[in-house]
């Protein structure tokens, strides 16, 4: 890992690493991704504005691509000839696919055997792209123990492989690389914000599971105190139940994955199981950067749970014509929330993480009640 964290330091210092990963931002990504008001819910609403960080344009459909281009570039560097990555939702891993296919090396991608039934579009997205997908079936076979098995995988093959991860979690320097290259997204919005609106935004809503996203939004603004925190983590069942992923606030100090940081443990000190209905936030940890930022209060932060993600998944798509991912629809879910008690004057920024086209089957066949599947089918 030493030699990871050196050879970053070297490559992010030339002029021609930052030159590459500029033109693979503007010409194959397609940023910067937009800063889009989203008027006809912001009027339902009756509230502050609601701007959306159009992640979902990217190339592959995410945030994730914006981490997995760059830590290629420094597998290149290194000599690696393979990646391999864990995935929950899919995405991670189909960026991490698509870096392998721009830059020739092989790739494999450990996903566990609940996410791979429940993101079936992506694990075809990964082959076709010519990764090999592993089912993790161990423990809940989610990406908890799809890092498990890839993490052991990878020690055994060191030295001809790079373990690309995917969120601001994992062991030193893996969240410092991750966060920096997702800072992209937040330096877009404070230009595009001081474009748009001509001020910074009073809100900066994003959800959280590991952190990357959210890291990638905040960055930019952590030493703006005029501008609030606020990330949103799965209550999954409800807060009250075993079955949530609210690592922030349940969560004590404990490791995981080589790392410290607040993970959900059962009474005997033992890593307790998540749960999500959005795959990519169904994990017992999260970065050790979002529990420094919620311990000394600079981070907000707020439950969502999975009914509501699930009504707001519904509500943006047919408000503004924009299918969130479930992941990213817990942040719509509580700027829906919150926006009604602030005044029309007053700037939230939602980051759109990923969009929902993985989703849309696993909602309409097995999340929505039948009221709301038959508002659904008649829309069409």
């Amino acid at each position: 890992m030493q030699q990871v964290g050196e050879q970053y330091q070297q490559l992010v210092s030339k002029p021609k690493f930052k030159q590459k990963l500029k033109e693979l931002y503007n010409d194959y990504v397609g940023r910067p991704s937009p800063l889009y008001f989203a008027s006809n819910l912001t009027k339902q609403l009756k509230g502050a504005q609601i701007y959306l960080k159009r992640e979902d344009l990217n190339h592959t459909g995410a945030h994730k691509i914006n981490n997995t281009l760059g830590q290629a570039l420094l597998a290149k560097e290194m000599g690696k000839h393979k990646l391999i990555a864990e995935t929950g939702a899919g995405q991670h891993g189909v960026a991490t696919a698509t870096a392998a296919a721009l830059f020739d090396l092989n790739c494999d991608i450990y996903m566990g055997e609940r996410d791979v039934i429940n993101q079936k579009m992506n694990v075809y997205r990964m082959k076709l792209l010519g990764a090999r997908v592993i089912e993790v079936k161990q423990g809940q076979g989610t990406f908890k123990d799809a890092m498990d098995q890839a993490l052991a995988v990878y020690i055994k093959e060191a030295q001809d492989s790079y373990y690309l991860i995917g969120s601001v979690v994992g062991p030193h320097p893996y969240p410092t690389i991750v966060a920096d290259l997702q800072s992209v997204i937040g330096k877009e919005v404070r230009t595009q914000s001081m474009s748009k609106i001509n001020r910074l935004p009073d809100y900066l809503i994003a959800c959280i599971g590991g952190g990357s996203n959210a890291m990638g939004l905040f960055a930019d603004f952590i030493d703006e105190e005029s501008v609030k925190l606020l990330g949103v983590e799965p209550a999954g069942k409800g807060v009250n139940t075993q079955k949530h992923g609210l690592s922030l606030q349940k969560g004590k100090p404990g490791v995981i994955h080589g790392f410290k940081c607040r993970v959900l443990q059962d009474s005997d000190g033992n890593i307790q199981e998540s749960y999500s209905v959005a795959s990519g936030l169904d994990y017992p940890g999260v970065g050790p950067e979002p529990c420094l930022l919620a311990e000394i209060e600079r981070l907000q932060l707020a439950a969502v749970d999975d009914n509501q993600a699930i009504e707001a998944f519904v509500r943006l798509s047919q408000v503004e014509g924009i299918i969130p991912a479930l992941e990213s629809a817990h942040a719509v879910a509580y700027a829906i929330e919150l926006a009604p008690q602030l005044n029309p004057e007053q700037v939230i920024v939602v980051n759109l993480s990923g969009r929902g086209d993985k989703d849309v089957q696993n909602v309409y066949e097995n999340l929505l009640e039948q009221n709301n599947k038959n508002k659904f089918a008649n829309s069409y």
